[in-house]
């Protein structure tokens, strides 16, 4: 038995086998880039560091599927199932009758069973929530919102231009209508110490989420985050790895025990890092030290607890 609610086993469970994640870029755009609340975007965010190269809204969406499909075979052979991961900005940022279009053509491949739509939390309402409801109906659906903090002045200091009590709201709409529900969350962040990160355990354990998304703060080059890290570099927590490995292992120790970590750190190629520490590492490996500091502080998710 692993030590933690693992990603990976819950879609075993659920699909009898492994499935891998296709990235798609439909061509949104964010509220925050295109002058609704502001430009720029959040001042850490560069899609690109993440966005595969067969993503490109120049390509359909099915396009898109099929070169994923390959793309990924070559590395994982025994991925038989596929889920339609709209990654790129706010997935939700358009009409019902667009995002209906969208969402079929994904839901309508043979090698697709279900979809992902990531978002932002002021970028939903009933109208769209009932929409994914409906489609929950056909295959998998799931929503992963980008929360980043539970803290409203770190929110506001990396200009996402909503407040935590909007991640809340958009989470309990979804979940009451039992759509999968997601929250990504970023360890690092600007003005936050190690303990203020921590103590957002409850409050994500109060969440009616599923899963989680665990990511330590990583500058990319051209942001404004990177420039805000060369005028302030006080201002930020840098972890070393080993510091961050023990410092996830307490914070899952305290964290509610059904919740499905989805992973607990991310990975950027590392020409986009401004500072590229961590990137001699990849996911995998940052996991199994995940695992092994779990095995030799005798922890597990959840341990510590505390309903109410």
């Amino acid at each position: 038995m692993r030590r933690f609610n693992s990603y990976a086993d819950y879609f075993r469970r659920n699909f009898g086998g492994r499935v891998q994640k296709i990235a798609i870029d439909a061509g949104f755009t964010c509220p925050n880039r295109d002058g609704t609340l502001s430009r720029g975007g959040c001042t850490y965010c560069n899609n690109s560091s993440f966005t595969p190269s067969y993503c490109t809204p120049k390509k359909s969406i099915t396009t898109q599927i099929n070169e994923g499909i390959e793309f990924h075979a070559r590395r994982y052979r025994r991925a038989e199932m596929f889920l339609a991961y709209f990654q790129a900005y706010s997935n939700t940022y358009a009409s019902i009758e667009k995002l209906r279009e969208i969402y079929d053509e994904a839901l309508q491949h043979p090698s697709i069973v279900g979809i992902i739509v990531g978002t932002r939390p002021d970028c939903v309402d009933s109208q769209k929530l009932d929409l994914l409801a409906e489609l929950r109906g056909q295959k998998y659906v799931a929503v992963e919102y980008g929360v980043e903090s539970c803290y409203d002045k770190s929110l506001q200091r990396i200009c996402r231009m909503h407040d935590f009590a909007a991640s809340r709201r958009a989470i309990e709409l979804t979940s009451s209508r039992n759509i999968v529900t997601g929250a990504h969350f970023i360890f690092g962040l600007p003005g936050e110490s190690k303990e203020e990160m921590l103590a957002q355990v409850d409050t994500v354990s109060s969440l009616p989420v599923n899963t989680v998304k665990f990511h330590q703060l990583q500058i990319i080059k051209g942001t404004k985050m990177a420039e805000e890290y060369e005028n302030f570099p006080k201002d930020f927590h840098e972890f070393t790895v080993p510091e961050y490995i023990d410092f996830v292992c307490d914070f899952v120790e305290r964290l509610r025990p059904d919740i499905i970590i989805e992973r607990i750190a991310g990975e950027v190629p590392p020409r986009y890092l401004a500072i590229p520490a961590w990137c001699a590492l990849r996911n995998d490996q940052l996991l199994a030290m995940f695992e092994k500091r779990l095995e030799e502080r005798k922890t597990y998710q959840g341990r510590l607890f505390l309903d109410g």
